[in-house]
């Protein structure tokens, strides 16, 4: 033991001479660490989210009995099973709104409540008594309270005009939840005698067949460990991972090049320790504890770090979620005690990870070899060999993936594999490109420039290579969201085409607006919209209702469609459907489809497919009144207007005066559009920090890889200067050599960014989200990111180029004499 501490100790002082070495590598800790760390810090707090929302009086958590067909079935079956042996409890459940926001109702029976359904048992020690009889009461989270402005006990209306319980504060609840009791929940949706579900309890005891209950009415509904919407926000979740993945791959690659370079200049230590007697097993074990050491200080700061990231980015998160899935995320970070440990966890295995190449290569390296200071750059050109053997192969694995892979997580392996086959790549790219300048060349200065950049080259491959990646991702994305971007504002337009858009709280207040807008001569059209959400095909779709009218004919996004689409939807028999839904389901035109609605199943047939981009769910668009005849009880308070542009400001001034609507009940079009492109920006809001992120940490790496080099390289510039080349002339010519490995880094990693954009738009997106984005390329854009990438490498070099030029004779004198 006090030879292992020893050692440890003599190890150690190398960090003590070398403080920069030291802060290259906690930094490269810290920042891989710190990213993925923050990112699953935001995974965490969304997932948490959703668990809370599952568990919810029997969501997705607890076994259920559902009608085949999706619909509600009547209320005498829970009375039959309960008498059968079943421990059933009844729901139902609809969308209400107050105030203009839209919300989930939920009616509970609560004497019958599975104690293992979600938080029943907290609801089970409020007054039963109030919760129960008129006029009940009806519980709310916190959030929800807060945004309907309203205090605990008020009754507010429904959208039918009906006074709702009193409000009840629930804590346990999720946001945009409401629960009474089941009814009241029926007489609030219009749903006498109708229940939407069964939840059934665990409890033992004998209990009659299903089918000889209920007949074939009723379906069993197991459990599932993922709710809808952590099936709908995978994609989204998978990309986060994916970006902390590569952050911190991306600070590996600073430690690995920290530590290989220390090793490097350890080995006349390393030599010394071995002749003294320390075994190459102990030796190996001490160079193990004292990464392990490292990794748990920069891990602890790493978490910190992590922490106020993740703190910084998840409003931006939560407004994504929010806007794309619906999903409500808590403002606040809530860690769990696992997020902790596997931070450090995983700052371990990354330091040990990015270590491994140089323990095992001192291991091996013979007691005499190791007195030679380039006995690791003799076998550089073997292991160029290798990366571009390694690279055709791993290039080879891309394609069969893209050609056989038919999944998310495939598509990513694409780009995964793309990418590490691309910087494995890159060294021997750059060894022939340098070669080639070198045979070109005929001074003697333009010859060593390049032959000195192909031996730098082995200190500053890794650095490259994270600069590779980091531009390859700036380029792939920012080229995705550009497509995104002037692809979405396209369909917007039209699919936002009325001039005027109105909410009313309730069905009466729909009535007035509409009375009063007939007299108005500016109004040119009326056009009133609905929804329904349904289960189809074991997932959340959306049926949307739309009137016959110019507006839409003429604006609606349709990719394909038969012959005159539009008159076959007036009837009610046919519909057009998304894009997401033709290819999650493999449907196509002319295929039938069966909804479930409240009066029965609705046979439609597919007279069109159209884009609808930002939605995760499946849509199908229907005639309006087909509509509100299978869904009648369906709020009818939205609806557009078509007015022109000129009157749109004076006919919402009067609307707003007649009718009292705030801002979030009426809108004109471009308040809407505006609204909608705030929601996709502060959608890759998150991911262009990220982008930011990994191109700094990438910045980063380059810079003290140089700095590290620094030291090392100035025996091999001491004798140009001791031959008459200037200082300034020596900084100028070694700015130079990391200006030119950087710009052809660069100008490699354009192609492999368009490749990246290629893969995110026609493979990743099609996966994640079923619609697929025309590929653009943005000249301009392009330029604008290689400026960024040299202007990086330009900060980077200057430090060590700066302490080149200011040097004082006498230490060149001192090293070119030592070297000599």
């Amino acid at each position: 033991m006090r030879r292992a501490l020893w050692t440890l100790a003599v190890l150690l002082s190398h960090w003590r001479r070398h403080p920069m070495q030291l802060a290259t590598l906690l930094i490269g800790l810290i920042s891989a660490t710190a990213l993925w760390s923050g990112v699953q810090a935001l995974n965490q707090q969304a997932r948490h989210s959703y668990d809370r929302a599952a568990a919810i009086f029997g969501g997705a958590r607890t076994a259920m009995l559902v009608a085949k067909d999706g619909g509600a079935f009547p209320q005498e079956l829970f009375v039959d099973l309960r008498r059968a042996g079943w421990p059933v409890s009844p729901v139902v459940e609809g969308r209400i709104q107050i105030g203009g926001r839209s919300l989930r109702l939920l009616g509970i029976e609560p004497v019958t409540m599975p104690g293992e359904a979600g938080n029943a048992p907290a609801l089970a020690r409020v007054e039963l008594q109030a919760f129960i009889a008129p006029p009940g009461r009806m519980l709310v989270a916190p959030e929800t309270l807060s945004q309907l402005k309203l205090a605990e006990g008020a009754r507010p209306q429904a959208n039918n005009g009906m006074q709702l319980p009193p409000l009840r504060l629930q804590q346990s609840l999720v946001p945009d939840v409401l629960v009474v009791d089941i009814g009241i929940a029926q007489e609030i949706l219009n749903m006498p005698g109708q229940v939407s579900r069964l939840l059934v309890g665990k409890a033992g005891g004998k209990r009659a067949a299903l089918a000889s209950v209920a007949g074939d009415r009723l379906q069993p509904i197991e459990p599932d460990a993922a709710s809808d919407l952590e099936r709908l926000t995978d994609s989204f979740h998978l990309n986060l991972t994916a970006f902390g993945l590569l952050s911190f791959f991306v600070g590996l690659f600073i430690v690995n090049s920290a530590v290989g370079l220390a090793f490097e200049q350890r080995l006349p230590m390393l030599r010394t320790l071995r002749s003294c007697g320390v075994s190459a097993r102990m030796l190996n074990g001490v160079l193990v504890i004292e990464q392990v050491m490292f990794a748990l200080i920069a891990g602890l700061a790493g978490l910190a770090c992590g922490y106020f990231i993740a703190a910084a980015l998840l409003p931006d998160v939560a407004a994504s979620l929010r806007g794309l899935y619906g999903a409500a995320i808590p403002g606040q970070l809530t860690l769990k005690p696992q997020w902790w440990l596997a931070g450090i966890a995983i700052a371990v295995l990354g330091a040990l990870a990015a270590s491994a190449v140089s323990l095992v290569k001192a291991v091996r390296l013979p007691v005499l070899a190791s007195a030679q200071p380039q006995a690791w750059r003799q076998a550089q050109q073997r292991w160029l060999k290798w990366q571009g053997a390694s690279s055709v192969l791993i290039f080879a694995v891309a394609a069969g993936l893209l050609w056989l892979g038919d999944s998310l997580l495939a598509g990513f392996a694409v780009l995964a594999a793309l990418m590490i086959g691309a910087a494995l790549a890159l060294p021997p790219i750059l060894e022939r490109v340098l070669a080639l300048g070198e045979g070109i060349s005929d001074k003697p200065l333009a010859r060593w420039f390049w032959a000195d950049s192909r031996q730098q080259l082995s200190g500053l491959s890794l650095a490259l290579m994270a600069l590779l990646l980091a531009l390859a991702v700036n380029v792939g994305v920012a080229t995705m969201v550009e497509s995104f971007s002037r692809t979405f504002l396209v369909w917007l337009d039209g699919r936002l085409a009325s001039d005027v858009y109105v909410f009313a709280k309730d069905d009466r207040q729909s009535n007035d607006i509409r009375t009063w807008l007939r007299s108005r001569s500016e109004v040119q059209a009326i056009l009133p919209t609905g929804r329904a959400d349904v289960q189809f095909a074991g997932d959340p779709v959306e049926v949307f209702g739309i009137v016959d009218h110019a507006t839409y004919r003429e604006h609606w996004p349709l990719l394909e469609a038969v012959p005159n689409a539009w008159v076959r939807l007036r009837p009610g028999d046919a519909a057009f459907i998304s894009e997401q839904l033709a290819r999650r389901l493999k449907l196509s035109i002319g295929d039938r489809i069966d909804i479930p609605a409240t009066n029965g199943t609705w046979r439609l047939e597919i007279a069109g497919i159209y884009a609808d981009y930002g939605n995760p769910k499946g849509q199908i668009t229907v005639n309006y009144a087909a509509l509100t005849r299978y869904f009648p009880a369906i709020p009818q308070t939205r609806f557009g207007l078509r007015v022109e542009p000129a009157q749109v400001p004076e006919l919402i001034a009067a609307i707003r005066e007649k009718f009292m609507l705030d801002d979030r009940s009426l809108a004109d079009q471009a308040t809407v559009k505006a609204e909608s492109r705030r929601i996709f920006n502060r959608t890759f809001a998150v991911t262009a920090a990220l982008n930011a992120f990994t191109l700094g940490v990438a910045g980063v790496a380059l810079l003290t890889s140089l700095l590290t080099l620094a030291n090392s390289r100035l025996p091999q510039l001491a004798p140009l200067w001791a031959i008459g080349v200037t200082r300034q002339r020596l900084a100028a010519v070694e700015l130079l050599k990391t200006m030119a490995v950087a710009l052809i880094t660069a100008l490699l990693a354009l192609p492999l960014g368009l490749m990246v954009a290629w893969c995110l738009l026609a493979v990743v997106n099609v996966k994640a989200f079923g619609w697929r984005l025309p590929f653009q390329v943005f000249p301009l854009q392009l330029v604008q990111l290689v400026g960024v990438a040299m202007l990086a490498a330009l900060f980077a070099a200057l430090l060590p180029v700066l302490r080149l030029a200011r040097m004082q004779p006498a230490g060149l004198i001192r090293i070119f004499a030592n070297e000599r």
